[in-house]
């Protein structure tokens, strides 16, 4: 038992101290950039008190708006939850794919796809009821993320092709597939029928919304739950079923799956069909349960943060869980650190890219603290070019 504590605390050792190591930089940064600090400090040894008090109240302003943003109030604390719900979706579409030993740099054409698919359901398809139109629009989503992604994964297992290359390609036919349609098909049309002006898709029917559990402002919806839920299969399906050894077999040593009879052809297109279903989800989920209609460039980035996402929880669901509730907090938080504290937003992209950089070097946040290092096994993040 002891042992296993000792484990589990090595475990979250690295991450916690690198999340704690970048939010120390990120004070460094908040006050090198504060002009009212630098002339304090510039002003000589007889103003060094009233400099430290400035740069103090510099980074207890900032963080302070942050925290208060993020999680000051219910409405803050549901705005988290919002942004941190397509984040655990895309996230585990990563970590997926990393357990299998794949690298699907795709999530976000995948999101695109899945909200294109969800968002027409949802408006297009007409005289059903909630019990059917929603479920239909979310199936709708996973299905397009899943057939998006499926080729790339096809094709690494009939030609060897990476996955890399190929999904970086299908996310921009993805993006411009979606501008195509917003300004041709898919476009909401102007008022009396006319032709529309705006390159955004007619507005999602309310039989096809995901509830909200709360009255307005609060626009919390029952799509965190559902995010958990699916974080809960994802990891019965890795740890509880053939299938999920298939795969993490697959992702630690293909050559001993497939001496084993595992077909590692057939594995690299499950893999990459479920994680492109995920990233289906995550669009759908955000098009159904905040926005109700879609726009060009409705994606923040979601999935290009969701591969940091699955790198800081170790490509594990309820480590997913975790950093998507911290990137969706710094996220939230992010405006009111700008409106109240004046720091600018570009401020809390460099914390996010921070806390990555020192995850992704465990050797170097080791170092710093002085922690023991251990052999680990961990999920093959990807493999080198042309190796299969």
């Amino acid at each position: 038992m002891k042992a296993r504590g000792l484990q589990a605390a090595r475990a979250v050792a690295v991450p916690v101290l690198a999340v704690v190591t970048g939010l120390v930089v990120g004070a460094v940064i908040i006050v090198v950039t504060d002009l009212e600090v630098l002339r304090a400090w510039a002003a000589g040894p007889a103003r060094w008190g009233a400099a430290a008090a400035a740069t103090w109240h510099s980074v207890a302003r900032a963080y302070g708006a942050l925290w208060e943003g993020a999680l000051g109030s219910p409405y803050a604390v549901s705005e988290s939850l919002i942004t941190a719900t397509p984040y655990i979706l895309a996230g585990l579409a990563v970590a997926l794919g990393f357990r299998a030993g794949l690298f699907n740099i795709g999530v976000e054409g995948q999101l695109f796809a899945g909200a294109l698919a969800s968002v027409w359901v949802g408006y297009a398809v007409r005289g059903m009821p909630a019990a059917v139109h929603l479920p239909l629009a979310l199936l709708a989503g996973a299905g397009a993320g899943a057939v998006w992604a499926a080729i790339p994964g096809y094709l690494k297992a009939r030609t060897g092709a990476h996955e890399v290359v190929n999904t970086i390609m299908m996310n921009y036919v993805a993006f411009r597939l979606s501008d195509w349609l917003l300004n041709g098909p898919m476009k909401r049309p102007g008022p009396g029928g006319s032709p529309g002006f705006v390159p955004v898709s007619p507005e999602v029917l309310p039989s096809a919304y995901l509830p909200q559990l709360f009255a307005p402002p609060i626009r919390f919806h029952v799509g965190f739950f559902l995010a958990l839920a699916i974080a809960a299969v994802v990891w019965w399906l890795l740890w509880r079923t053939p299938l999920g050894f298939e795969l993490r077999s697959v992702g630690v040593n293909p050559s001993a799956a497939r001496t084993a009879g595992i077909s590692v052809e057939r594995s690299y297109v499950v893999a990459m069909t479920i994680s492109g279903a995920l990233a289906g989800l995550a669009g759908a989920n955000q098009v159904l349960g905040v926005d109700h209609w879609l726009g060009q460039g409705f994606s923040p980035g979601y999935g290009f943060d969701s591969i940091a996402l699955a790198l800081l929880g170790g490509s594990h669901p309820v480590g997913v869980i975790l950093a998507s509730l911290l990137f969706g907090t710094l996220r939230s938080g992010a405006t009111r650190m700008q409106s109240v504290a004046g720091i600018p937003i570009d401020i809390i992209t460099i914390l996010q890219a921070l806390i990555i950089a020192f995850v992704a070097a465990p050797a170097l946040i080791r170092a710093l603290y002085r922690l023991r290092t251990r052999a680990e096994a961990g999920p093959v993040l990807t493999r080198g070019w042309g190796k299969g």
